[in-house]
């Protein structure tokens, strides 16, 4: 096609639609514009309606199922089926039975996914760190709200939070939930909106409420004096960086690093892991294991079986084979597997229907201020009943002080309007007092009853007072605030169920070996190995030895010395350099095998060999390092200065060099010593020279 027929052909595309194939009626439009007018309003329902949870600590799925069952009289009756829960729910939540299901399971007791669970749950509805453990249908279930609800549904009648439309306008459903602590802290919660996504990490119920109170009293108040650390449902062990808690704290987002808890049994040699991190599971960790098992990265596990039921809880037991450490193990499987791996908080929730990252305080705030406007509402909503009560019996005091004419003007009245009318105009009273007066009992005009009604009206007028002193004075609500915090920690305050551990520090190469006792041989030729000490046994007098190293016909045993696997080992060669390695980084050899030449573990220059070898488990382990060559020239450096991470070594000393440049001098020998200690030189002849190290 030329160039000038396919300009023609995109312009009668353009022109008629049907060129394309597609109808007349198309209309164009740029796709940014699709995008603002059909895209971003379905993002902002799912982020606002259904993803993100509110300063309540409710998703809008977690509300309607438990104002829900709030309304069918489950939190203080009976169980009843989880079926019939659902199919109610269903008429404030359009999204299906399966997912109002999923919502109760997760909320649920029997699942553990909280740490105080809002549904009493009774049947099998599976288990947070079971992936395999599945629950069962809500036909064979029952539930009912848990007694900590109570707190959440607490004065909710009293008009301290508002009403919205259901999505067919024919109910109404909270907008939240007058929750009387700081659910949102309480309770872990996980949501993917479009765009963002949030993970709020939970704390202890008591921790949340000791920290708001501060709060409440000093709003400058450090928060890690009471907050001290994340709180997961399944246990474990929480690794307390106080500068990784302190980013999550005031910026909202970090990370938070969580171990399992194990115990190990040393009759029969195996490690019972009890407790999991949270968001992992046991097959998950089970198959990483088994993952690592295969590909040689863990030796030292001969079985492994998941023993988790109903009756003994979680349990995952590896067996292990007979020189394992335990402790070496653990931190091998911390480092690779999900027995160790970081919570990352991203502590997102919507303020005033906007999606904001908070940090801690601000939550705290931002719930105080959410409290503060629901005591508000209740005292307001209190003092407006009182005051309708007490202008009732305000009425009844005036009917009985004229009670005789009361009474004949009701019994000459054909009806009631007429009657009503004429107590209006008779006492001075408005057309409520007039109805309550034409409804009261005969027996309220007993002298008793009026002497119970001017002191309930005195009673009324006190707690009318009452009511009006709390909405002048805001420290009067803030201390109500801290009241009730205060009841609810003893009512359903717990201990921690995630151990502290002070943070030491990353994870090494260390931390995953044994340190065990291990026999060193270094060859003339070069050839260097380790052996376990236990190769070696013990032998009496007479004993003709064993095997200790295969040689080659003209090599020797140079250096044969017992050490740590943690030590450092400085190698002295005769260029007057040194070099380092663990005593773990040799090759391992039994007693009999030859081991690996020198060159393969660190970097020689050509005709180098090792004069000296050194064992230290540190730096500090003497004062000084003292060299010798063999034209007699001695050197002492602090022992310190050798600690370098190189790996092409240190030179040692400088050696003297010939007219030619060649290096005449070799290094011969190296020793620690300390200040006071003498230092003695022999020479080939038995001449010897003694002298102090501090000379």
């Amino acid at each position: 096609m030329k160039k000038n027929e396919k300009k023609e052909t995109t312009a009668q595309h353009r022109n008629n639609p049907n060129v394309l194939g597609l109808r007349a009626d198309v209309v164009e439009q740029r796709i940014t514009d699709t995008l603002e007018t059909n895209y971003m309003p379905y993002a902002m329902s799912v982020i606002v309606s259904r993803a993100i949870p509110e300063i309540d600590g409710f998703k809008p799925s977690h509300r309607k199922l438990l104002y829900t069952m709030y309304k069918m009289g489950l939190l203080n009756g009976a169980r009843t089926k989880s079926a019939n829960i659902v199919g109610q729910t269903m008429r404030l939540n359009p999204h299906g039975d399966a997912a109002i299901y999923d919502t109760m399971v997760r909320l649920s007791k029997g699942y553990g996914a909280l740490l105080h669970p809002f549904v009493d749950s009774k049947g099998n509805f599976g288990k947070v760190y079971s992936r395999d453990m599945a629950w069962a249908a809500s036909r064979y279930t029952e539930a009912k709200l848990s007694a900590i609800c109570a707190e959440l549904f607490r004065d909710i009648d009293s008009d301290t939070v508002d009403f919205i439309d259901n999505y067919d306008n024919t109910m109404k459903e909270p907008a939240l939930l007058p929750t009387t602590f700081p659910n949102i802290l309480v309770s872990a919660n996980q949501g993917i909106a479009v765009g963002m996504a949030s993970q709020l990490c939970g704390f202890n119920l008591g921790e949340v409420c000791d920290t708001t109170i501060a709060y409440l009293k000093n709003p400058d108040c450090d928060l890690t004096e009471t907050l001290l650390a994340p709180d997961f449902p399944t246990g474990g062990e929480v690794i307390c960086d106080v500068d990784a808690l302190r980013e999550i704290y005031s910026t909202g987002r970090g990370g938070v690093k969580v171990r399992a808890r194990w115990r190990y049994d040393k009759k029969e040699n195996l490690i019972e892991v009890y407790e999991i991190p949270y968001t992992t599971t046991t097959e998950a960790i089970m198959d990483k294991v088994a993952e690592l098992i295969k590909a040689g990265k863990v030796r030292e596990i001969a079985d492994m079986r998941d023993e988790t039921s109903g009756r003994t809880g979680q349990r995952l037991v590896l067996v292990l084979k007979r020189d394992a450490v335990p402790k070496v193990v653990l931190n091998n499987l911390y480092k690779h597997s999900q027995l160790q791996q970081t919570f990352g908080a991203n502590m997102l929730a919507l303020v005033d229907g906007v999606p904001r990252t908070l940090s801690l305080d601000a939550f705290i705030r931002h719930w105080v201020s959410h409290q503060l406007d629901v005591i508000a509402r209740r005292t307001a909503y209190l003092k407006r009943e009182a005051e309708e009560r007490d202008h009732i019996l305000q009425g009844y005091l005036k009917a009985l002080d004229m009670i005789d004419e009361v009474i004949h003007l009701i019994r000459s009245s054909q009806t009631v309007e007429i009657a009503r009318t004429g107590l209006m105009d008779l006492l001075g009273v408005d057309d409520v007092q007039a109805d309550a007066i034409l409804a009261m009992q005969l027996r309220r005009l007993a002298a008793l009853e009026r002497q119970k009604i001017l002191d309930e009206h005195d009673e009324l007028m006190r707690r009318i007072a009452d009511y009006a002193d709390i909405l002048a004075k805001p420290e009067r609500q803030r201390k109500i605030v801290g009241d009730e915090l205060d009841e609810i920690v003893a009512r359903y305050g717990d201990d921690r169920r995630t151990k502290i551990l002070p943070f030491s520090g990353e994870m090494n190469v260390e931390d995953l070996i044994a340190e065990e006792n291990v026999v060193v041989t270094v060859t003339h030729a070069g050839f260097i190995k380790r052996t376990k000490a236990d190769e070696y046994r013990a032998q009496h007098r007479g004993g003709k030895g064993i095997k200790g190293a295969k040689l080659r016909d003209d090599d020797v045993v140079d250096h044969f010395f017992l050490t740590s696997t943690h030590n450092w080992l400085l190698f002295f060669t005769n260029k007057g350099r040194v070099y380092r390695c663990k005593a773990y980084e040799l090759p391992e050899g039994s007693r009999d095998s030859k081991g690996q030449h020198v060159a393969n573990l660190l970097q020689f220059t050509p005709d180098e060999s090792i004069q000296t070898v050194l064992s230290i488990p540190d730096y500090e382990v003497a004062d000084y390092l003292v060299l010798a060559t063999r034209s007699g020239k001695v050197k002492k450096t602090r022992l310190s200065e050798y600690d370098s991470p190189r790996q092409g070594g240190l030179i040692a000393v400088r050696l003297m060099q010939d007219e030619s440049g060649e290096t005449a001098d070799e290094l011969i020998g190296a020793a620690l010593c300390n200040a006071t200690d003498d230092i003695i030189l022999v020479s080939k002849l038995g001449m010897s020279l003694k002298f102090r190290a501090d000379d």
